[in-house]
């Protein structure tokens, strides 16, 4: 093992139902110094920390008075020892088999930023949130390298790019198009699971908060966010010369469209960056 640790930045904010099964999960079998956990904290008004601390040595618990990701991400950066680093929700449940996969390919020094590939668990979910991440997970954002939805990794090299996280909503993004596609990777053999909304109401409104992430995203690299755009299209494109997909697709497309008019209509009102997380997911298990 490398002198040293692996760095892991949770941000947790009232995650006292997950943050255990995330922990129990990333500290399972580590060796001695071979992790560095920094769980944040961040105006958390339930027993996230306690539940934490119970994880020491591998974590470390920083409490943060102020409800804020970006501020809380950048203090658990700060705070971090070692690399390759992960940034991780509190709601992702990603095995240490896993992070030692991810964090080789970056202490490799040719890949800049990795995340393991996604599983999405759909066991206890009805047919159209089962239709609509079966289309979801065929688009290019998911295939292509995704870096991000709830994990991602940077080597010390990629930390170079930026200083300090922005006050935005899609972290994720933003470090996503700080890399060339040949510069991230998404590590086919390493995999971490995402519980998702229990409705399709649920799973609308969630995105539709998404979608100023998105909107933000489209402000500062708008070349990128077109080509996206694009790339989007032309899937949609070419599902439909499949008619076997079509019921899925048009469960997909109908979110789609939900999701911007919900946007919208929250923009209109000056009300779409009111904070609105799905709590069906984060259920304990």
């Amino acid at each position: 093992m490398d002198g040293a640790p692996i760095s892991i930045v949770i941000p947790a904010h009232n995650e006292a139902a997950v943050i255990e099964r995330c922990l129990e999960n990333l500290t399972r079998g580590a060796r001695p110094g071979e992790l560095d956990v920094v769980v944040v904290c961040n105006g958390c008004r339930d027993d996230t920390a306690e539940i934490a601390r119970k994880f020491a040595p591998s974590v470390r618990v920083i409490d943060s008075p102020i409800a804020s990701k970006p501020a809380a991400l950048n203090l658990g950066d700060e705070s971090a020892r070692g690399f390759p680093r992960f940034f991780l929700d509190a709601d992702i449940v990603l095995p240490l088999a896993d992070v030692r996969k991810v964090a080789q390919v970056l202490r490799d020094g040719k890949t800049h930023a990795a995340a393991p590939r996604m599983k999405v668990d759909l066991e206890a979910r009805g047919w159209a949130i089962r239709a609509f991440y079966s289309v979801w997970l065929r688009t290019p954002y998911v295939t292509e390298d995704m870096i991000g939805c709830g994990v991602y990794a940077i080597s010390e090299v990629g930390r170079r790019r930026f200083d300090r996280f922005p006050n935005i909503i899609a972290d994720d993004c933003f470090v996503r198009l700080l890399f060339a596609p040949g510069e991230r990777k998404s590590i086919a053999d390493a995999t971490f699971l995402m519980t998702p909304p229990e409705t399709l109401r649920d799973l609308i409104h969630i995105n539709a908060r998404r979608q100023v992430g998105i909107a933000e995203m489209a402000e500062l690299h708008p070349q990128a966010t077109d080509s996206e755009s694009g790339d989007q299209r032309r899937f949609i494109l070419g599902l439909l010369r499949q008619p076997t997909i079509w019921p899925a697709l048009a469960v997909y497309i109908y979110a789609k469209l939900a999701t911007l008019a919900i946007y919208h209509w929250k923009q209109l009102r000056g009300r779409h960056r009111e904070w609105n997380r799905d709590e069906s997911s984060r259920r304990a298990g």
